[in-house]
């Protein structure tokens, strides 16, 4: 069980013993299982508690509402995210951004398919359930612009920022889209994602 990153904005706050930090670790992992099954309107930091098996008032030690809470948990997936992407890339050559647009899907993928609670949370842009944020995907481009600029022997300008955005802000909308005609992910709209990320990223990175 990893803890989640003490710099995550959602909480009142942060962990600073061991003991403390897997308690906030049992009561995402909890509130994440609890997403999957109930939902996030019949979601309740009570029933966090319980699952968590931790009292109420540790749930509200560092959280006060269930928000804050998915909050929370969209930050820890975003860094599990940046952690699955950076270990995938440790056996591709670097500069190759077609490997690296693949890690950056199929890990994405990945997620969607397995991480408990990661339907509805994701990033943070799916709560209320089918919000569609600007931040959530701006926030994930520029920690993939932060994160690959460097395999890709680019500088993390604008431009390249901008570019991130655009396939991010792109390939959410056509995944979701996947998502919805198949739960596990129709792949013929997924290889039509890879195409079309293909085609704007050879524009801009070949």
């Amino acid at each position: 069980m990893k803890p989640v990153p003490h710099d995550a904005t959602s909480l009142r706050r942060a962990p600073v013993q061991r003991r403390s930090a897997e308690r906030l670790t049992r009561i995402l992992d909890a509130c994440a299982d609890l997403l999957d099954e109930v939902g996030y309107d019949a979601l309740s930091t009570r029933a966090v508690a319980q699952r968590a098996g931790v009292p109420i008032g540790s749930v509200y030690r560092f959280f006060g509402n269930k928000r804050q809470m998915a909050d929370a948990l969209a930050q820890r997936n975003l860094e599990r995210y940046s952690e699955r992407v950076t270990e995938r890339l440790k056996d591709e050559r670097v500069g190759d951004w077609r490997a690296a647009m693949d890690a950056v899907l199929d890990e994405y993928l990945a997620m969607k398919r397995t991480a408990p609670g990661f339907s509805l949370v994701d990033f943070g842009n799916q709560i209320p359930v089918g919000a569609r944020h600007a931040e959530p995907n701006r926030r994930v481009a520029d920690r993939l612009t932060d994160l690959l600029s460097g395999y890709l022997d680019r500088e993390p300008d604008e431009d390249l920022r901008r570019t991130f955005l655009v396939a991010v802000e792109a390939s959410d909308t056509l995944v979701q889209l996947a998502f919805r005609v198949d739960p596990e992910g129709d792949e013929a709209i997924i290889g039509e994602t890879r195409e079309l990320l293909r085609a704007y990223l050879g524009r801009v990175l070949d």
